[in-house]
């Protein structure tokens, strides 16, 4: 088949990059591998090592491996050691690793590790880079197929690999790299952890803390130490609990290790909030450390932040690759002042312990708009008892759809009203099984309010614009206005995490806020409230208001509507029952949004009062044998039907 040569051009350049790609990735280890073609007699490593950065020689013979030159940053070593002699085969299967960071040398034989130079901790200066300047050619015993990096350089037996290298600050060089990786933080954790060094370990990106946790480890409080420029007591310190220490191991290490620039490893982070810069990472050595019974504890110092920002300590989650995952479970913050925050945490392994700064929605004039529609709740409250009393008394022996319709939408209210007196007390002194609940009850009775608005709405279109003399079951009231909301919160209650303690923060003081029993701040529960309220609010102030033009159009040129007072009272007594001044809710935007706030919170408030004063009203108004153009707020002008469906 004809290929395109662009195609071809195109592959040969991806071919290249990868290549490329995988030799910077390699040149930080070194790995040599071959199969040693020896005899059946006894075999040694032999090794001869010595600083400086001039050559690595491999070798091999009848017996002996060589190991031999001048690579190692501190490492001196001379030694031969005997080989295992089983399997007595003529041929071993070997690999040479060399780190140059960890000045660390370890050679396999038949997969058993022989330890030539082990680490000492990181270094400046290292030798690293090694590639091969010569071999020299052997008829029977030496090295077969020998490789670097899994590429090999001669399908033959070789006698000899010489191999050069070039003298770099491995610290430096190390740091360049891992910032550039996406798991950047836990190559530098890994490598720290292979040092074998305790106490303090120095580069030039971060400062590690390595403590060695034994039999009766009592656990220990410590401050991190100071990068250049960063004042000692402006640095994180650490308390690691007792409970740290695995109990099935003598000995365990963990690194502690600050990272001060965290925009190189954490860059990753949501648009509404921002990181500090200290970061501090916690591992133990080969343990997933989860659910401790007593938590670490991170004490960070960071500079006074806006009153309309607050702290949250979060972790960094990396179990799945290439995915950043801030999380604050598992985290408990602690305010110590403005100027420190400590974390307490129940995990560590791969995670890093970070404050942070989440710009928080807040609410203006909150104590005086919580106080307003406290007051007004109480005061609706007491209007919906007297009031259904009223309407009680007056329907004693009657079937009356109306007052059917009247008395459910002041349940509603009342139930709303009283559930929402409630909230922020069971907030405060209930627990969680508490407060999720009477987060359940407020939402029913706002979903009941709205459909009783909703029954109003429906009950005086059939009065104004029927034409038969039918009439609707009254348990189809019943289930419309306390039915339809049971269905609809008991949907939700299976979804979980929808109701329980709600943080609502006034903009004049975000330290103190105000506590709630309401839906929570999640994707779920944000969903179901757009969905079903803000839905449902929408259906019924559109249809109240279009009933509404209805209904005054329908007694616009009556002559009882001559008289202000009574046209006042016959508007404003339908927009009470038909719930449109909810309406304003949706007008809460733009530089009259504080007054819109108060106005809702004010009359939605009174709402019970109001339907209170409209009935008073109206029988002030028929005792005073006056005719009034809103009757009933389900009723029409047609043969008179709003006072006789009052007076009825």
């Amino acid at each position: 088949m004809k290929q395109n040569p662009k195609t071809v051009i195109m592959f040969l350049i991806v071919c290249v990059f990868f290549i490329l790609g995988q030799a910077s990735e390699n040149d930080r280890d070194f790995k040599m591998c071959g199969i040693w073609r020896h005899g059946n007699t006894s075999r040694n490593l032999t090794s001869n090592l010595t600083t400086g950065c001039e050559e690595l020689l491999i070798s091999a013979d009848k017996n002996t491996l060589y190991i031999q030159g001048s690579i190692t940053a501190k490492c001196k070593q001379s030694m031969s050691i005997p080989l295992d002699l089983s399997p007595l085969h003529n041929q071993s299967n070997f690999c040479v690793f060399w780190e140059p960071l960890l000045d660390l040398l370890i050679v396999e034989v038949n997969k058993k590790n022989n330890t030539l130079c082990g680490s000492s901790g990181l270094q400046e200066n290292c030798c690293t880079n090694l590639s091969p300047s010569n071999q020299t050619k052997a008829s029977l015993y030496g090295i077969l197929n020998g490789s670097i990096q899994g590429d090999i350089m001669q399908h033959g037996v070789v006698g000899i690999y010489a191999f050069q290298g070039d003298s770099i600050n491995c610290k430096k060089n190390f740091c360049d790299v891992a910032s550039q990786q996406s798991r950047g933080a836990n190559m530098i954790e890994d490598v720290v952890m292979k040092s074998n060094a305790t106490g303090h370990v120095d580069l030039p990106c971060v400062q590690s803390t390595i403590i060695e946790m034994e039999e009766g480890f009592m656990g220990h409080n410590f401050s991190l130490p100071a990068p250049r420029n960063v004042p000692i007591n402006k640095t994180p310190s650490v308390y690691l609990p007792s409970c740290l220490k695995p109990a099935l191991r003598k000995k365990a290490k963990v690194v502690c290790t600050y990272y001060r620039n965290r925009m190189k490893y954490f860059q990753r982070e949501s648009s509404d909030s921002t990181l500090l810069d200290d970061v501090v990472g916690i591992s133990v050595e080969n343990e997933i450390i989860a659910n401790l019974p007593e938590p670490v504890r991170i004490r960070f110092h960071h500079s006074a932040l806006p009153p309309n920002h607050s702290r949250r300590c979060v972790s960094w989650d990396t179990r799945k690759d290439n995915e950043v995952m801030w999380r604050s479970e598992g985290c408990l913050t602690v305010n110590i002042s403005a100027v420190e925050t400590e974390c307490c945490c129940k995990h560590l392994t791969y995670f890093a312990i970070l404050v942070q700064v989440e710009q928080r929605a807040t609410v203006r004039h909150l104590e005086a708009l919580t106080y307003i529609t406290a007051v007004g709740c109480a005061v609706s409250l007491v209007s919906c008892l007297v009031l259904f009393y009223w309407l009680c008394k007056q329907r004693r022996g009657k079937k009356n759809q109306s007052s059917l319709v009247h008395r459910g939408l002041v349940v509603a209210i009342f139930l709303l009203c009283l559930f929402f007196i409630l909230t922020g007390t069971m907030a405060n002194v209930g627990n969680d099984a508490v407060c999720m609940t009477t987060g359940f009850l407020l939402h029913y009775a706002l979903l009941s309010t709205l459909c009783w608005m909703a029954m109003e709405v429906f009950h005086t279109f059939l009065l104004v614009h029927k034409v038969f003399n039918s009439a609707i079951p009254s348990w189809a009231f019943y289930f419309g206005g306390f039915g339809l909301p049971v269905l609809l919160v008991c949907i939700l209650l299976p979804i979980g995490d929808i109701y329980g303690k709600r943080k609502i923060v006034p903009s004049d003081d975000v330290t103190n806020p105000y506590h709630m029993c309401w839906m929570l701040e999640n994707d779920k529960s944000i969903l179901a409230h757009y969905i079903i309220n803000i839905g449902l609010l929408a259906v019924v102030v559109s249809s109240g208001a279009v009933m509404l033009f209805l209904v005054v159009k329908e007694i616009w040129n009556r002559p009882d509507w001559k008289k202000n007072h009574v046209a006042f009272l016959s508007i404003w007594g339908l927009t009470s029952l038909f719930g449109t001044t909810w309406g304003l809710g949706f007008l809460n935007f733009g530089p009259l949004s504080e007054a819109m706030l108060f106005f809702f919170c004010i009359i939605n408030s009174l709402q019970g009062f109001f339907l209170m004063l409209r009935y008073y009203a109206l029988q002030h108004m028929k005792k005073g044998n006056e005719s009034s153009s809103d009757g009933s707020s389900t009723g029409s002008t047609k043969q008179h039907m709003l006072q006789t469906n009052e007076k009825s």
